[in-house]
């Protein structure tokens, strides 16, 4: 290939295009937990989280439910990914065997939020959620200032964690905040300081995201073995729920999330016909197993 800006120009098309079918290729998960937020700033403040209300009977006047106000929020964070490609490979008419690069470029942007997702589920052993206590605990404060209990959504265990969670509503268990979509860039000027110093053409993506959690009423853990008693415990607990003001949230546990490695041992207690011992299995087709590579 002859190097100048006409054929430069049309090689960056062809290099968008595979990034772009890349991207649009990518079978993604995160969206079925991880509510997404668009974002306008640097940092997003979700004081309504556990602002949680039932409506009443209008008897009198209105009754403003000054329920408790938290002050989470997360700041956007920016992630890029870059492909340098030599000049003297272009030149060579070498450019053809990157494309799948490209492409593949565009699959990891596109699959980047589930990373982010998934990873810090992993994580809500040890890090906070919007009352201060970690996403995954044993003593969640529920009640108003003065009247609170201890709330678990944390079985407890040692071994491979699995995740109960109710998924049908507006704001799920975890929040993808997204400030800007990942777009695909080019330094392929031969003024470039890279070409000019390097002899390399780069081309790269970026964008602006981050996430954080949600509601961990609505997500449930366990790292006991994963049997009938221990997903019937944890059924119960979620749907007996409460929120501040003493209302049952109508919490309905609709998905069993877990690794590969649990994939066996989920089948058994929420498909099964029967149990080992030839019983009927009553948990059969109460949640929909979902398996995902993330939390392996």
């Amino acid at each position: 290939m002859i190097i100048n800006h006409a054929n430069l120009s049309i090689l960056n098309q062809a290099f968008s295009a595979a990034f772009k079918n890349g991207l649009g290729t990518a079978a993604s998960q995160w969206s079925g937990i991880a509510t997404m937020v668009p974002s306008t700033t640097s940092e997003q403040k979700y004081g309504w989280l556990g602002k949680i209300t039932k409506f009443r009977e209008w008897l009198g006047e209105r009754q403003v439910q000054n329920l408790l106000a938290h002050d989470y929020s997360i700041k956007n964070k920016t992630f890029e990914n870059t492909v340098g490609v030599g000049r003297d490979e272009i030149e060579d008419d070498q450019y053809g065997v990157y494309k799948p690069v490209f492409e593949q470029l565009g699959q990891d942007a596109a699959t980047h939020p589930d990373e982010l997702v998934f990873e810090l589920l992993k994580n809500g052993f040890n890090q906070a959620c919007y009352d201060g206590q970690y996403f995954f605990d044993t003593d969640h404060p529920v009640g108003m200032p003065g009247k609170q209990a201890s709330v678990s959504n944390f079985q407890g265990g040692s071994g491979a964690a699995w995740f109960l969670m109710d998924t049908t509503k507006v704001i799920k268990p975890l929040i993808y905040q997204k400030r800007r979509d990942y777009g695909f860039v080019s330094k392929t000027s031969l003024t470039d300081d890279n070409v000019f110093s390097r002899n390399e053409f780069i081309w790269g993506a970026d964008g602006r995201s981050n996430v954080g959690f949600g509601l961990w009423q609505l997500a449930h853990a366990s790292k006991n073995p994963l049997d009938k008693q221990a997903y019937a415990d944890m059924r119960a607990s979620m749907q007996s729920l409460k929120g501040d003001n003493g209302k049952p949230l109508n919490v309905r546990p609709t998905e069993l999330w877990v690794p590969p490695s649990l994939e066996q041992a989920a089948l058994e207690v929420v498909t099964a016909e029967r149990l080992a011992n030839g019983a009927t299995n009553v948990m059969r087709n109460t949640a929909k197993v979902v398996v995902c590579p993330w939390l392996a």
